[in-house]
């Protein structure tokens, strides 16, 4: 009679039982991880034992049992010394060693057949030359084939066993990724218990914490200080290198993407503190390196207060809401509580985007999703008197700099200046609170068009400052954002990916760098406490030169800078090798938020501004030339390049 299995026995668990299978096949596979940096050595062994014991099976085969030992001549040991050696020579001559038993193929046994009719040849001509009469010829004439058999049926085996225990682990015929995991905290022990799931076995971990060297977190070694990443015997069979340090300060982040950029393996890491506070991402969900990493920045400290006041329970309305910069902007609004979004998108996909993002991540938040065009002043106008905002964050604009520069000046004139004036003047018609315009570093003594027509757009909003003073007017200026569309990480992240080369336009290019999160929230921090007519400088930190952008990434994804070429292909229309946040004669004032300055300019003749707009919406065939005149008549510091 069989009885039932006690439900309190955890050995009667199949759960139990299924990660007891898991933990023997993540033990072996562990095991043949450490070995396989010496995997070469251990190849000429086990062969040379593998010719061993086909000479004796051989001897047994053509003797029998009983006279396979005692038939064979006295100098027998020596002569099957020689035939190891002569063996071992020709898997080396034949590069033997460096295949890879897991993926042993026919091209391997072919070159295992050639080595064994060499060296079976060679043995046999020298062991005849010698008059060993006492070696059976038949020993000499099967010795190698039963030498193929062996070698054949090793490599099948281990390959066998390889492929199971992959597939126990990773439930697929995938690779078993191997890791070492930089930083022995919390995040590592988490990390560790999830991705062990997924296919992924974690060979070590490294901390500096002298507290932590020799131990064993979740059962993984702490194999040494981060600085041991680079090296060899350290890293062993590992696939890739993981940064588990969500909690370390931006420069220690940086630091230790730098060192594993030194190992020549793929870098991932966890997700940051950021992302796991917003709930976008869990610990064990490892990712590609983004470039809020590469930049190492500390997190933006807020008045977190003055926003949620400025915010909290209003009707708020984002122009180019789908946008890299716009999209960001309401995902950190829909945080504030706002009582609706108004959604002003000119792109219907990018809308839909927007809108089944949002609703997925707040869905209690009102949307309100409207398909317009700030060039269209009439349609502006009405959509802005309906819903009432009370808080405008204007981001629709054209920003690629060669594409406006030639053939497209009016459009950019058209979108970010008009385009400017019309929202801003359809917000003070409507009786808004505030009114942030989202302005650029290339506004600051430009040199192309599009620079150019974003700072006729800061000089148009200061104007409208004046005429509608129930609104806060304000402008915010901010340099290049890492990931926006357009912007030279994907391009870098496809070319690498395809090989390269990665195509940079000036090896002494720099430009200032914020990640779109960083961008937004100081955004939202302007609005809070920005005064009417007043420009708002960010703090874009150090300049970061763009070759040297390019290589970081090279590394990180596991190639050596040599591997893929860099390739510099000049300075495109309108563009400068340096960008500057404030023009020559302008000063700033500190705010009381650290990263945001405020920028003193020269009064603006508001008469003078709006007429000239006026004229410039009176006239729609305007060619590249004479947009360029109309901007240096408002803009005086415009120099096109």
């Amino acid at each position: 009679m069989t009885l039932p299995a006690d439900p309190s026995d955890p050995s009667s668990d199949p759960a139990s039982d299924a990660e007891r299978d898991l933990s023997f096949w993540l033990r072996l596979d562990r095991a043949l991880a450490m070995l396989r940096p010496q995997r070469v050595p251990l190849s000429m062994l086990i062969d040379g034992g593998v010719v061993v014991l086909a000479w004796n099976v051989t001897y047994l085969f053509r003797l029998g049992f009983e006279r396979w030992l005692s038939a064979r001549p006295s100098y027998d040991g020596w002569v099957l010394l020689g035939i190891v050696i002569a063996y071992l020579a020709a898997f080396a001559a034949l590069r033997v060693p460096q295949g890879m038993w897991r993926f042993a193929g026919f091209g391997d046994i072919k070159r295992l057949a050639l080595a064994c009719v060499i060296a079976g040849l060679g043995a046999a001509v020298i062991v005849l030359m010698l008059q060993l009469t006492a070696v059976p010829r038949a020993v000499l004439a099967l010795h190698p084939v039963v030498t193929l058999m062996g070698l054949a049926l090793a490599r099948l085996a281990y390959r066998m066993l390889y492929e199971h225990a992959r597939s126990r682990i990773t439930g697929s015929d995938a690779e078993v990724k191997r890791a070492i995991v930089m930083g022995a905290g919390e995040a590592a022990r988490r990390l560790i218990a999830g991705i062990q799931h997924q296919g992924w076995l974690v060979l070590g971990l490294l901390d500096d914490d002298p507290t932590k060297q020799g131990a064993r977190i979740a059962g993984v070694p702490v194999l040494g200080p981060l600085e041991a990443v680079r090296d060899k015997a350290v890293r062993g069979a590992a696939t890739h290198i993981v940064v588990a340090m969500p909690a370390a300060r931006g420069a220690q982040r940086r630091r230790a993407f730098e060192l594993a950029a030194t190992a020549g393996l793929p870098v991932l890491t966890v997700p940051s503190s950021a992302e796991l506070h917003t709930g976008r991402a869990a610990i064990e969900r490892v990712r590609d390196i983004e470039p809020d990493d590469l930049l190492g920045r500390e997190p933006v400290q807020l008045d977190e207060a003055g926003i949620a006041e400025a915010l909290s329970g209003k009707t708020v309305l984002v122009t180019g809401a789908g946008g890299s910069i716009g999209s960001e902007l309401c995902r950190q609004l829909a945080m504030y509580g706002p009582a609706r979004l108004v959604l002003v998108e000119q792109s219907e996909f990018n809308l839909y985007t927007i809108e089944q993002a949002l609703s997925a991540q707040f869905p209690q938040l009102p949307l309100v999703r409207l398909v317009g065009d700030v060039k269209d002043y009439e349609t502006l106008r009405a959509l802005f008197a309906h819903w009432r905002p009370q808080v405008i964050f204007h981001a629709a604009a054209y920003k690629h700099v060669p594409l406006m520069e030639e053939h497209n000046a009016f459009a950019a004139l058209a979108n970010n200046t008009l385009g400017t004036y019309h929202a801003a003047r359809a917000a003070g018609e409507c009786g808004a609170e505030r009114f942030v315009l989202i302005s650029t570093d290339k506004a600051v003594n430009p040199t192309n068009v599009m620079g150019a027509s974003k700072r006729a757009a800061e000089r148009v909003v200061s104007a409208l400052a004046k005429q509608y003073a129930g609104t806060r007017f304000i402008a915010v200026r901010f340099g290049n954002v890492l990931g926006s569309s357009g912007s030279v990480i994907p391009k870098f992240k496809e070319q690498i990916a395809q090989g390269g080369p990665v195509t940079v336009t000036h090896p002494d290019i720099i430009r200032y760098f914020m990640t779109i999160p960083e961008a937004a929230r100081l955004v939202l921090q302007a609005a809070a406490i920005g005064e009417s007519g007043q420009v708002l400088v960010l703090d874009m930190g150090e300049p970061v030169k763009i070759v040297d952008l390019a290589r970081d990434m090279i590394r990180l994804s596991g190639h050596a800078v040599d591997e893929i070429a860099i390739v510099y292909s000049g300075l495109r229309p309108g563009e400068k090798l340096y960008e500057e946040l404030l023009a020559d004669a302008d000063t700033t004032l500190p705010t009381p938020v650290a990263r945001l300055r405020l920028a003193q300019l020269r009064d603006e003749d508001a008469g003078a501004v709006l007429a000239w707009v006026q004229a410039i919406r009176a006239d729609q065939r305007l060619d590249d030339d004479a947009v360029r005149a109309l901007l240096r008549a408002v803009v005086p510091e415009y120099r096109p390049a």
